[in-house]
């Protein structure tokens, strides 16, 4: 039986943390997991009173915030796990979780990271996830398969290769980290988990979903719907996503699709809805990738 680290980063949200690690204790019933939660510099240090509360839990601190990819490499370097389950706080598990992903990476040795099906909690019949389509490297645009629909089981016969998995819930094997490595940080948020599938579908792997497993997401907790965190992130890492991944013939399409059409778009999407603050956070986006190479850590993020 192969061992499965659980891995998920908290910042600032202690309680929906504790909702999940209080979920995986009522759901799962595989044998062999081991639970690591990074603290991700939250103002508020929880871990000494959750040592207590969860002392079947690792616990680790970082004193500044590394983002997602950040956090989650911190939480992968003292795994144990031949399985690593990343998954966001803000989810809560469901019966048979662990063993449905489990065994899609047992049984199939071209599998390198499988998802499960997800659903909104707070809509628990509505699907956000149920694979993703492949990426226009002329746009930097795919869509969520399902999305915002009523699971009926229309999609259920879709187990299988997927284009992209979702960072809110995947499962892979640590030879995939070996031969792809880990999460590039410099995305500090958004955009890394399909710059990390694109790299192990290069290492030789496939990404897929399996419909048999279910997760619950709490979407946005940490972020919000709008924020120039957001804005600022979603825009950046969609031009460093193509600069790092795409052929050349795309990333000069793209180059000229996000100046000529997405670039106005926003602006004047950023002005009607009352965020013209927006604009410069936009224009800060493009010029970090104008200024950076595809492998700085600079992360270009004053948001003040």
């Amino acid at each position: 039986m192969k061992r499965v680290s659980i891995i998920t980063v908290n910042f600032n949200q202690s309680f929906v943390t504790e909702q999940l690690l209080n979920s995986i204790a009522l759901t799962n019933t595989y044998p062999d997991i081991e639970i690591i939660v990074v603290d991700n510099g939250s103002a508020a240090n929880s871990v000494p009173e959750w040592v207590v509360k969860f002392p079947n839990v690792i616990f680790i601190r970082s004193e500044i915030n590394l983002g997602f990819a950040g956090g989650n490499n911190i939480g992968i370097a003292p795994s144990t796990g031949e399985f690593l389950f990343l998954v966001n706080n803000d989810t809560e598990f469901t019966p048979g979780l662990v063993e449905s992903l489990v065994k899609v990476l047992d049984e199939h040795s071209e599998v390198g990271m499988v998802c499960p099906k997800i659903r909104y909690f707070d809509q628990p019949d509505m699907l956000q996830y149920m694979g993703f389509t492949e990426m226009n490297y002329y746009t930097a645009r795919n869509s969520s398969i399902g999305q915002f629909e009523v699971d009926k089981g229309q999609y259920d016969h879709l187990s299988g290769p997927t284009g992209f998995a979702h960072g809110a819930a995947m499962m892979l094997k640590r030879e995939c980290i070996d031969k792809a490595g880990l999460m590039a940080e410099n995305y500090f948020l958004y955009y890394e988990e399909l710059d990390w599938c694109a790299r192990i579908k290069r290492a030789g792997y496939q990404v897929w979903l399996e419909t048999a497993a279910l997760i619950y997401h709490k979407e946005s907790v940490s972020v919000g719907k709008v924020s120039a965190l957001k804005e600022y992130f979603m825009n950046r890492n969609r031009i460093l996503f193509i600069r790092k991944n795409a052929p050349l013939p795309s990333k000069l399409v793209f180059c000229m699709f996000f100046i000529l059409v997405v670039t106005p778009r926003n602006i004047i999407r950023y002005i009607k809805t009352g965020h013209a603050d927006f604009v410069k956070w936009l224009l800060k986006a493009i010029w970090w990738n104008v200024t950076q190479k595809t492998d700085s850590t600079y992360l270009g993020y004053p948001l003040r």
